[in-house]
């Protein structure tokens, strides 16, 4: 493999292991049995090829490590990274080139692409909304467990390289009592009870609550963290003047580009948005071979 710059967005990188069997799936979906059946019949197995990867918008780059494994399991190429994860890039930017087995490229490029574009996508979106609430108060943009099956790792990796945070990865690593826990439990109070019963108090415990009356409960009860969901501007500016700062607050639930300024400034702590890993648009990249 030739150098690879190192991006501008300063992320732990993913490894191999995080990648390898969903790109070995993918690719198996593409494949099939019979294999790239077009360019086997068209291209000798010893021909040789150059590509560039190239975006055709602006954007974040996220995933191109990724994005460029696929190649290295079907053929010989070797790829040289121009522009990598969290480097802003305009349209046109070549983000990486290529060299190797023709069949190895051809065959692997809408895997590749796929990958490449969506994770950027996921990065750039996520970092438009981080720049949005820059100048509107300390929150901080969350993702939340509304991902791609099979994608959450990566797409959780994205948002942090779009300057994004995550919120738990799953249901084992955080508590977040949610309304229909509250529901078949009894009430807030008595969630509250049961959790802290089960976990003690070295486990934070958050309470997601629809109402300000449900919040002063949470209170009451001892949450360490409140999710206020599809609250109102209004009704945010008084929880989080209720909360008085004694406990982590969170706004949560249908929160767009064209809001999540006005939810910023309404003081609360962190702001989670679902359609970050689940909707955004894919970042129009390409793959274009030299003549």
């Amino acid at each position: 493999m030739m150098t690879a710059a190192s991006g501008a967005h300063a992320v732990a990188p993913l490894t191999i292991p995080d990648y390898e069997d969903l790109v070995r799936r993918e690719l198996e979906a593409d494949l099939g049995s019979a294999g790239d059946i077009t360019t086997d019949a068209i291209i000798g197995g010893d021909a040789r090829a150059t590509a560039r990867v190239v975006v055709r918008h602006a954007g974040r780059v996220c995933g191109l490590e990724c994005a460029l494994f696929p190649f290295q399991l079907l053929g010989d190429v070797r790829h040289r990274i121009v522009h990598g994860d969290g480097t802003d890039v305009e349209a046109g930017t070549v983000l990486a080139e290529l060299e190797g087995s023709a069949r190895a490229l051809l065959s692997a490029e809408r895997t590749a692409l796929n990958l490449l574009g969506h994770l950027s996508g996921v990065a750039s979106a996520t970092r438009e909304l981080v720049r949005v609430i820059a100048s509107a108060g300390h929150a901080r943009v969350v993702c939340t467990r509304k991902t791609t099956p099979g994608l959450r790792m990566l797409e959780k990796y994205a948002v942090r390289v779009g300057g994004g945070s995550n919120h738990r990865f799953g249901l084992y690593d955080a508590v977040l009592i949610k309304d229909n826990h509250r529901v078949i439990a009894g009430g807030v109070r008595a969630a509250v009870a049961a959790a802290r019963l089960a976990l003690g108090r070295l486990v934070t415990l958050e309470v997601e609550v629809d109402t300000l009356g449900q919040l002063e409960e949470a209170l009451e009860a001892g949450a360490d963290a409140v999710l206020l969901d599809n609250m109102s501007i209004p009704d945010l500016k008084r929880a989080v003047a209720c909360v008085g700062g004694r406990v982590t607050t969170e706004a949560s639930g249908g929160i767009t580009p064209e809001t999540i300024r006005d939810v910023a400034a309404t003081g609360v702590d962190v702001i989670s948005v679902g359609w970050m890993t689940h909707s955004a648009p894919a970042l129009d990249v390409g793959l274009d071979f030299s003549s």
